[in-house]
């Protein structure tokens, strides 16, 4: 019997997201800031004696979660199908035909792991060099808090929302994409330089350009988490994925993190044990 395991990395988008998807991409130019996490999709093929073919999948984060968790299952399974080579761009040609109207930016994380720093121009992507220092990365991860809601959303739907919005060049989309777009520089430029006041201005930049496009994509949050921001236990917070529900994140002030962590598990939020995944896509054959 022949086996090939392959396994990929969600991510946490920190900036950017939304600006990785045509038709914007081939309008402006998208740019994103993100890291992947040690948590998993997995992909699996087996041929047997008689040469029968079987193919699974599994993520250890549920689907609707924000995590880009459909493309790293894909870039897996793709990884698996064929090789590695190419999988994250197999990938996403794999969901445009399945009508998914997403961007790139989850199975290139998936592909790559560690932190990512990407520019979208047309259907190009351009991996920019970045590397933050251990003293960013340490703090990112003790003060980024990621809470899942359990709220449900389709993100594809929210997507078409969006783009039809787009299309019809309303202003407010308009507008928020490229503060979404330029928060990802700043993200960019916060982390690199452990410019942690970059990083949480980086955050605010992109929750306000994401209440551009359409308030509703914050709204399953807001009343958890707008107290916490007002009372300063947190310094910013952003949801994750397209938004609508799935998992949010939230930037905690210096010695907030129990305190933010109670009122989510109030909320019947649950909160992500999280780390740096460094190496992306793993495959295996037996």
């Amino acid at each position: 019997m022949k086996r090939i395991d392959a396994h990929a990395p969600v991510r946490i988008d920190l900036a950017g997201g939304w600006t990785d998807v045509p038709p914007y991409t081939h309008d402006v130019g998208g740019e994103v800031v993100n890291v992947a996490i040690n948590i998993y999709a997995h992909a699996n093929l087996e041929v047997d004696s008689d040469g029968i073919l079987t193919v699974s999948y599994r993520c250890d984060a549920p689907v609707g979660s924000g995590l880009g968790t459909t493309g790293a299952i894909n870039v897996a399974l793709m990884a698996a199908i064929s090789n590695s080579e190419d999988a994250e761009e197999k990938a996403y040609q794999f969901e445009a035909l399945l009508g998914n109207t997403g961007g790139r930016q989850d199975q290139w994380a998936a592909k790559c792991g560690g932190f990512n720093h990407l520019m979208f121009i047309g259907d190009a992507v351009e991996e920019l060099p970045f590397d933050p220092p251990r003293s960013a990365k340490f703090w990112l991860h003790k003060h980024l808090i990621v809470a899942n809601t359990g709220i449900p959303h389709v993100s594809g739907d929210l997507h078409k929302n969006i783009w039809k919005k787009y299309v019809e060049k309303d202003p407010g989309v308009i507008d928020g994409l490229m503060k979404i777009r330029m928060a990802a520089r700043k993200m960019a430029q916060g982390l690199d330089q452990d410019r942690r006041d970059l990083v949480v201005e980086a955050f605010s930049e992109v929750c306000e350009g994401v209440d551009a496009l359409d308030p509703a994509l914050h709204d399953p949050f807001r009343s958890v988490v707008e107290p916490m921001l007002q009372s300063r236990d947190i310094m910013g917070w952003k949801a994750l994925g397209a938004g609508g529900g799935g998992c949010v994140a939230m930037l905690c002030a210096p010695n907030r993190q129990d305190s933010v962590k109670a009122i989510c598990e109030d909320a019947g939020w649950s909160i992500l044990d999280w780390d740096y995944d460094e190496i992306g896509l793993v495959v295996n054959a037996n």
